[in-house]
């Protein structure tokens, strides 16, 4: 079904608005959620920016989305990467801060000061804010309640730019249900239903439908479809019966016993679908073929370990030329999201060097976009769903190892407690120096790292507040932007914003 209000929009954007240089096209539309007081406050601002500067019109819009990649992971990310190249860290400067146009995201939803991926994913993809777990619906819906997302759900970027006869296509190393990426096309009030296995009895009962199958079904309901899809993720769309093909051991999760993948190739011609390297590159980037690429059952490797697996995986940078290179094809343009979901992982874990090694690979795939695009019609935007808890602290003097202890010349710097530290650590995580004892208490007692290497693969650095899991960070977040329309981004704005400047700029919204 086609979700849009095809009345005149019910926002009323002043006559200055309406004299700018972008104003819609014919085909612009009125998406549903376009009444939600969230949609109208931020559509309203980025009007008031439009009318007051002017902006180009884009023909094609690159969203990269650095899950969890905040701006002390910026930092330290640019500091890895430069060292790694043997050059001056501190002074180094990543691909994503060479664009012309920043501006601070307020990450916020409309129940929590520190968010989760999903409704961060859907203010920037629907314009709205909404609840934390929920994906593709407004703040009118019962939290948990899947049946009120009935009625109360929205039209995403993808969807208006399918319909438009645009070319959509989204990539993620994380699962391509995961939240990111499934906020280009599902609705639910539970973000974890990614498979009917996931869904429960009451969901079931009230008609509720997991995420992969909603993507599958997105492919026939909005144009022909996204042309690209890359990510992790088949457990979700095999059945329990058949064998992973890479992982023999391992089997699909679905309960339903329908093979989504074999079903999305078998909806449409000129569809493929791969598993591994070897399929990636033999499909034709220069064709019109449509391309489905889940490359692990759950999510793709670190960066760090890519090397690792058997059937190999392309880089997020390789997909993202790959993806331009086919969407490009289209003469009406493109909308696609590039989400370096990794790095909220490691960062999870307590594990800075993969958490930088992935902000670095998705950074190169950044490059790669700027060098094959053009900035007079495509506009790039970079930015990060929420923050994490990682810090960078003492006085570590300049071109000391950003994964080393902090040290002035040759000489450590000792804590109060006569032990060295890392310059990075996180406020909570599994790396805590609280532990447990028999007698029930808990002893905070930081190990002693003055003969450890913290810059081995693996290593935890330390933490205060026990943690199973590190959490979210609730501080603004940066946006990198560079293109037409990439003005519009400048001080602090509310995270749903990047919707509007985003579909103004290719004048799909009224």
């Amino acid at each position: 079904m086609v979700r849009f209000v095809m009345a005149a929009s019910v926002i009323a954007l002043g006559a200055a608005a309406c004299a700018t240089s972008m104003q819609p096209s014919p085909m612009a539309v009125t998406p549903v959620q376009a009444q939600d007081s969230y949609y109208v406050k931020a559509h309203n601002a980025v009007a008031a920016r439009a009318a007051e500067r002017g902006a180009a019109r884009a023909k094609n819009v690159i969203l990269f989305v650095g899950d969890g990649m905040g701006i002390s992971t910026i930092t330290a990310a640019r500091i890895y990467a430069g060292q790694m190249k043997g050059l001056d860290g501190e002074s180094y400067q990543l691909a994503m801060e060479k664009l012309p146009y920043s501006a601070f995201s307020k990450t916020y939803t409309h129940d929590s000061q520190v968010a989760d991926s999903a409704p961060t994913a859907v203010a920037m993809t629907t314009g709205v804010k909404s609840y934390n777990g929920s994906l593709g619906v407004t703040q009118a819906v019962n939290l948990k309640d899947c049946a009120t997302a009935k009625g109360n759900g929205t039209t995403s970027l993808w969807e208006i730019a399918e319909h438009a006869g645009m070319a959509t296509g989204i990539i993620s190393t994380a699962r391509i249900t995961h939240a990111t990426p499934a906020a280009t096309y599902a609705e639910t009030t539970e973000r974890d239903w990614e498979s009917d296995k996931d869904v429960s009895a009451a969901g079931k009962a009230a008609g509720c439908v997991d995420i992969a199958s909603q993507m599958i079904s997105w492919q026939g309901a909005h144009g022909n479809g996204f042309e690209v899809i890359l990510g992790g993720g088949r457990t979700n769309f095999l059945p329990n019966t058949v064998a992973d093909p890479e992982y023999a051991a391992q089997k699909g999760a679905r309960q339903d016993g329908r093979n989504l993948m074999d079903e999305w190739k078998a909806a449409a011609p000129n569809r493929t679908a791969v598993i591994d390297r070897a399929g990636f590159n033999a499909f034709n980037w220069s064709s019109d073929g449509q391309i489905f690429g889940l490359f692990e059952p759950s999510h793709m490797q670190y960066e760090l370990d890519r090397a690792k697996d058997g059937k190999g995986e392309p880089s997020i940078a390789e997909m993202t030329k790959a993806a331009v290179t086919r969407l490009s094809r289209n003469q009406s343009g493109y909308v696609l999201m590039v989400e370096g979901g990794r790095v909220d992982h490691a960062l999870h874990a307590g594990d800075a060097q993969r958490a930088l090694a992935d902000a670095v690979a998705m950074d190169e795939a950044i490059a790669a976009a700027v060098a094959m695009t053009d900035p007079k019609d495509t506009m790039i935007i970079v930015t990060a769903d929420h923050s994490h808890t990682l810090i960078l602290q003492g006085y570590p003097q300049r071109g000391n190892p950003i994964l080393g202890l902090v040290k002035e010349g040759d000489k450590l710097v000792m804590a109060a407690d006569g032990k060295p530290y890392t310059t990075l650590s996180f406020a909570n995580g599994p790396g805590s120096v609280c532990k447990p004892q028999a007698d029930g208490k808990w002893l905070c007692e930081r190990p002693d790292l003055t003969n450890v290497d913290t810059t081995a693969l693996g290593f935890r650095q330390q933490s205060l507040i026990p943690m199973a899991s590190e959490t979210h960070g609730g501080e603004d977040v940066a946006i990198f932007a560079g293109g037409p329309g990439a003005n519009l981004f400048s001080g602090s704005v509310e995270q749903n914003e990047i919707f509007h400047v985003m579909a103004r700029s290719l004048g799909l919204v009224k």
